[in-house]
């Protein structure tokens, strides 16, 4: 036996390694086995499992490393990079309001934010806006806005959310017990009361759920972090019906899906007449620049007086120039039909490969550029052989393979990705003895 240290991205690891004999003394299985110590070398926290890669610069859907081998980058920082790297637009907005000035706080106004809520209610249901830093703290904001009003309006006993199986809104402590996942909620004590789960798509569920308690409803039309599931479109809208019936609010998160990543603006457009009471955002919005927003109407938004919420840094104007430069690139036209002709070329392309290697790729989910391969190997497996390969993804929910390209994706990208998840599942196929169906 022998043990040894080595160090990986900050973090050092104790290495055992046991012999174990086989036939014949020349041939031997090595057993490894690796523990995290608490020794950090960085003075980073050790929360993230960081791959040992890091980036200097990029352009459009590509990335450059440190060592100068370019990727494709088809995780756009988690959907976020939504007009990919070193956009022109992006920076160049950035860089001039930052030179002008970047932060005043809400204690003043902000031509920037005005313009810009004036523009995302002008382009969706809603009629005011709060901005923010997140996509955590949009969904607190939202919760706090159903309650607020229902207290408002003479029901002050209503305050309880029924949210989904699945679902993932959030790390602050309210939105870890709205997501209701164990695996997220182990170790920071008794979960926050007032968030009840039920199975997406069923509507008996649902309605059983309603107590005199409950304050409104909070779903993803998309579930990223899930597994790329797509709500169905006729099941928002029995929400949708279901609210108005009983008094509820609803409430709907699009961090993930929303900002044109389905090929439409917000993704609850799809179900036609569904649509919500309030609306958080983040994620694409502002391209990569840390930003959130809740979106509601008036009926709600009125009952944010002063001093009920707020915020030092939402909204400010670097930030609010950012969303603005966002919004002139995804609101041109032609710009979200061309994102959902990206989204058909992926999936047609990955429907034949999963059809010609099922045991790799057993499923594909997902719309427009928000797209999902149910796979067969652990998906942290396939992820890191794309990766070899030149590709970057994110792992999600289900063992699915997440894939959340820049919208500025071009159809020679697609073809590029495609040509190398196609060579990853072969060598996948090889390894595990198998080949096309």
């Amino acid at each position: 036996m022998a043990l040894l240290a080595c160090e990986g991205f900050g973090i050092r690891y104790a290495v055992r390694i046991i012999d174990l004999p086989t036939q014949g003394a020349e041939n031997r299985n090595l057993k490894i086995e690796i523990s995290r110590t608490l020794f950090v070398t960085s003075a980073l926290m050790p929360n993230y499992n960081r791959a040992d890669l890091a980036f200097e610069r990029g352009e459009g859907a590509w990335l450059t490393a440190v060592n100068g081998r370019r990727y494709l980058d088809f995780g756009a920082g988690i959907a976020t990079s939504s007009l990919g790297h070193a956009h022109p637009g992006l920076t160049g907005a950035i860089a001039a309001q930052a030179a002008k000035v970047m932060h005043v706080s809400n204690l003043y106004r902000v031509p920037e934010a005005e313009r810009l809520a004036e523009r995302l209610t002008a382009h969706s249901f809603a009629e005011a806006a709060f901005f923010c830093n997140s996509g955590a703290e949009a969904n607190e904001g939202l919760v706090k806005l159903i309650r607020r009003t229902q207290s408002e309006t003479g029901h002050p006993e209503r305050w309880r959310m029924i949210c989904f199986q699945g679902a993932f809104h959030g790390r602050t402590l309210a939105m870890l017990s709205a997501t209701g996942n164990p695996k997220y909620q182990a170790g920071f004590g008794p979960a926050v009361d007032g968030f009840d789960q039920v199975p997406p798509g069923d509507i008996a569920a649902v309605r059983a759920a309603i107590t005199p308690e409950t304050a409104g409803i909070l779903i993803e039309p998309v579930q990223g972090e899930g597994g790329i599931r797509v709500i169905a479109l006729d099941f928002l809208r029995q929400l949708r019906a279901l609210c108005d019936e009983h008094g509820l609010l609803l409430g709907y998160d699009e961090i993930q899906c929303g900002m044109g990543r389905t090929g439409r603006l917000w993704a609850h457009e799809w179900a036609g007449d569904a649509a919500p009471d309030v609306m958080s955002s983040a994620k694409g919005i502002a391209g990569g620049f840390p930003m959130g927003a809740v979106l509601a109407r008036h009926a709600l938004a009125r009952h944010l007086t002063p001093g009920t919420h707020g915020t030092t840094y939402g909204g400010n104007p670097l930030a609010c120039a950012a969303a603005n430069a966002v919004l002139d690139v995804v609101l041109a036209p032609g710009f979200l039909d061309a994102v959902q002709q990206r989204g058909q070329q992926l999936r047609t392309g990955l429907e034949a490969i999963a059809r010609d290697y099922p045991h790799i790729f057993k499923e594909v989910r997902g719309k427009g550029l928000l797209l999902g391969l149910l796979c067969g190997p652990a998906n942290t497996a396939v992820q890191e052989a794309l990766r070899e390969n030149g590709l970057l993804s994110v792992a999600a929910g289900e063992n699915v393979l997440r894939l959340a390209p820049p919208l500025v994706v071009t159809e020679a990208d697609c073809d590029a990705a495609l040509s190398i998840i196609r060579e990853t599942a072969v060598t996948f196929a090889r390894e595990m003895g198998g080949s096309a169906s």
